[in-house]
């Protein structure tokens, strides 16, 4: 295919949504990892106790969040190390990453928010929470913020299908996605989904019928993460007592599965992430080889070149490229 024959308007043959953030807010935005203290209700007891059976918040919490207790702190911790390590970006933006970050009550909310937005290098937040754990009140603060401030959601979905969702703890349905995220776009406010691909009890193409049931919710975004096997986890008990219970990803079987989900998407829902990326002293499998997202993700657009395809190139109600 010629160059700049893709609706997003880029050649890359998926819809990166770090372009699409670019066009949309005039640059880059940097996500800085803040940890607050939040818990969720699957861990408390108000639904379940333990979390979900695959996590293990370690593995995916920047070291500037361990030792700084303060918010402020980490924050400036983490500028510092992300300056460090990136070309500076247009905008920086807390991110409220570790468990469900809308889990409090609203007055707590706006007091934890509201120090993250007093800083002075910080353009707006960007909040990991649960489906159930967003509610009118919540989100009509949201878009109040989003006025003047960068403002994205991001809802873990990680399955479309009820038993699969029971299976992990989640303790929430998927009813109660499809409402969380349909209120949040209702507002304007950004949202991403989360989703999780290797789960027990899912087939390949169980996995793969996601993309039309995503397709028709107004999403903005997507991260595409595959199930790898965490230490300290129920998952991880369970993987070493019975493997054969697990249909993990291959690097090539992933590859191969991850465009045929792409081509099935809707070309106006954007990709942040198409695989997951953990730190092997936290992994127990797949290991990969200890490639690094990015290389599979290069590699994955250098198959879509080979073979000619694109996002949305098998989507029903997509427009004909030109």
């Amino acid at each position: 295919m010629d160059r700049f024959r893709f609706p997003w308007g880029d050649e890359r043959r998926y819809n990166a949504n770090s372009n699409r953030i670019k066009e949309k807010y005039g640059g880059r935005i940097q996500k800085v990892s803040v940890n607050a203290g939040f818990t969720c209700p699957n861990r408390d007891g108000t639904k379940g106790i333990g979390g979900c059976v695959y996590c293990n918040n370690q593995s995916f919490t920047p070291s500037y969040c361990v030792d700084v207790e303060d918010i402020k702190g980490q924050i400036d911790k983490g500028i510092k190390f992300l300056e460090k390590r990136y070309k500076s970006p247009k905008f920086y933006a807390a991110y409220f990453q570790s468990f469900s970050n809308t889990y409090k009550p609203l007055k707590e909310l706006r007091s934890i928010y509201s120090v993250a937005l007093k800083h002075e290098r910080l353009s707006g937040l960007v909040v990991s929470t649960r489906p159930d754990c967003v509610d009118d009140n919540v989100l009509d603060y949201l878009a109040e913020l989003s006025r003047d401030y960068y403002v994205s959601i991001e809802l873990g979905i990680e399955s479309c299908y009820d038993d699969t969702l029971q299976w992990i703890n989640r303790g929430h349905t998927f009813n109660d996605t499809k409402r969380a995220i349909n209120m949040t776009a209702e507002r304007g406010l950004e949202v991403t989904g989360h989703l999780l691909f290797g789960l027990p009890g899912e087939s390949r193409e169980d996995m793969l019928n996601q993309a039309d049931i995503l397709s028709k919710l107004p999403l903005n975004a997507l991260k595409l993460h595959h199930l790898q096997i965490m230490k300290n986890t129920k998952l991880a008990g369970l993987y070493l007592e019975t493997p054969a219970m697990f249909s993990l990803f291959s690097m090539e079987e992933y590859i191969e599965f991850i465009i045929r989900f792409l081509e099935k998407m809707n070309p106006d829902i954007a990709i942040e992430r198409m695989v997951s990326e953990a730190p092997p002293a936290h992994l127990v499998n797949p290991g990969w080889g200890n490639k690094r997202a990015d290389w599979v993700q290069k590699k994955i657009e250098s198959v879509m070149e080979e073979k000619d395809t694109w996002q949305g190139k098998q989507f029903k109600k997509s427009q004909k490229f030109l």
